[in-house]
């Protein structure tokens, strides 16, 4: 957990950052050096031009990390809806879905609460957040894409901040109890800048999962960025 003057903020490590080779080591290590949970990007090389993981690495990691661990599936592919159970019985405790890639939104979320799963449904960063207003009230989270999604590594996209701030505005004018995830380019040196804008979760790969590996000084230098000096 983050901290902004005493406001909580979730860090959910991306896995997409760690070593593939020592995954469930690295996911392990993540929860114990500050992560709240873990952030696993689904990509099937149709919606995202990449592929990542599925529902056999999420098994793993259950078997791994036990019961207690919480697994947050981002669902980066065509056709969302075929999947949910599969994932929800690999061991996800929450699946977000594109709005991009979910015609039938309503169904898909309602397919996502039967299953047993906290509900997200994402952003990309060219979909205005009108496109999802009238579920809004129906999710758990609202996962705000900061870069085009597809790869880690990448650049913050600046007018994210606005989108950020315009959806804490309508969440909190309509009292609603969905919370704000942002991933994407989230670092050192846009930390700062999201939280003060009211997100309640961030993703964050590159930065935790740094080249050193020393997890400890990452969280510590990543808290720093919202520690007033």
């Amino acid at each position: 957990m983050l901290f902004l003057q005493n406001r909580p903020i979730r860090l959910s490590p991306s896995l997409l950052a760690a070593d593939f080779a020592h995954m469930g080591d690295a996911a392990a290590q993540a929860l114990s050096h500050g992560g709240d949970r873990l952030h696993i990007d689904v990509m099937d090389g149709r919606f995202v031009p990449n592929i990542t993981m599925g529902m056999p690495m999420v098994a793993a990691l259950r078997r791994h990390l036990g019961p207690a661990a919480y697994l947050d599936c981002h669902l980066m592919i065509v056709d969302p809806e075929r999947y949910i159970e599969p994932f929800v019985t690999a061991g996800a405790n929450q699946i977000s879905v594109h709005v991009e890639a979910s015609p039938h939104l309503h169904r898909t979320i309602q397919l996502i609460k039967a299953s047993g799963a906290a509900v997200g449904v994402a952003v990309n960063p060219a979909t205005p957040l009108h496109s999802i207003y009238e579920v809004l009230d129906e999710i758990d989270t609202l996962l705000l894409m900061t870069v085009n999604p597809g790869f880690g590594g990448q650049t913050y996209i600046p007018r994210s901040t606005a989108k950020i701030a315009a959806a804490r505005a309508f969440i909190d004018q309509h009292q609603l109890a969905t919370h704000i995830q942002v991933d994407g380019g989230i670092g050192f040196d846009t930390l700062a800048t999201v939280a003060a804008a009211g997100v309640d979760d961030v993703v964050i790969g590159s930065a935790f999962f740094r080249a050193d590996g020393n997890l400890t000084a990452a969280y510590h230098a990543l808290q720093a960025t919202l520690t007033p000096r």
